[in-house]
């Protein structure tokens, strides 16, 4: 396999963002095989897509039905594909059947961010699990990541689950990554706006037009509304769905 088609292969499992992080040391888990297509076709397929639909929620239904036939061993082979699909779906049955067991690769999945798309689900199920090591993997995330204010990964959605948490237990999560949120949000407004205004001076070079100042103030971001709806609805849908 050349370079080139390395690359696709990442790209389409996920991996759009290539980024350094300080979690290369913590054990990796990934299969020593590729999935078969049948069983991507039994486990993957019909709900990677469906998890998290709001308007249709056939797919609970559809969990329900299949749920005693979920195992660890499936789940792990799930969360050990290097593919946001599988893992997503992999961290989702880890929720449905309380497989604690697997907090330690969902949580180092979350820190290490090697694909798109499926950070929201670890955050969820790390949450739902509720213990002293699940928060803990969420806290390291932000310590680490609110600090890499060019990687607009999965911050927020953390921020919310800790939040819920605290809703919900009268606890004091959130409030700890605040002022690191602030600065965060600071310096990406900086960036934002120093990047349309290079954007906006060029525009004038080629156009030969002047577009003022207004152009670069519209780089500064919305203050952030933080909402727990989505830790609530799921943990719903997870004691509907719990063995």
């Amino acid at each position: 396999m050349n370079d080139q088609d390395k690359m696709i292969r990442l790209h389409i499992a996920g991996a759009t963002i290539r980024h350094t992080h300080p979690f290369d040391e913590l054990p990796d888990h990934k299969n020593s095989k590729e999935l078969s297509a049948s069983f991507l076709q039994d486990w993957v397929t019909p709900y990677y897509l469906e998890i998290n639909l709001k308007n249709d929620q056939s797919w609970i239904v559809a969990l329900e039905k299949i749920k005693g036939k979920i195992t660890r061993e499936i789940t792990k082979e799930l969360l050990g594909d290097f593919n946001w699909r599988t893992r997503l779906v992999g961290a989702y049955f880890a929720a449905i059947k309380g497989y604690t067991e697997f907090i330690d690769i969902i949580g180092i999945h979350l820190l290490k961010s090697e694909v798109c798309c499926v950070g929201h689900i670890y955050a969820l199920t790390l949450t739902y699990f509720n213990t002293e090591k699940s928060i803990g993997y969420l806290h390291q995330y932000l310590d680490h990541y609110l600090t890499t204010p060019s990687l607009y990964f999965d911050q927020q959605t953390v921020m919310e689950a800790l939040l819920y948490l605290d809703q919900q237990q009268q606890t004091n999560h959130f409030a700890k990554h605040v002022p690191a949120w602030e600065k965060l949000s600071l310096e990406r407004a900086r960036i934002n706006k120093k990047s349309v205004s290079g954007i906006t001076r060029m525009l004038e070079i080629v156009t030969g037009k002047s577009f003022g100042e207004e152009k670069a103030e519209t780089a500064a971001p919305k203050e952030a509304i933080f909402k727990t709806d989505f830790f609530t609805g799921h943990m719903a849908i997870f004691e509907r769905l719990k063995d």
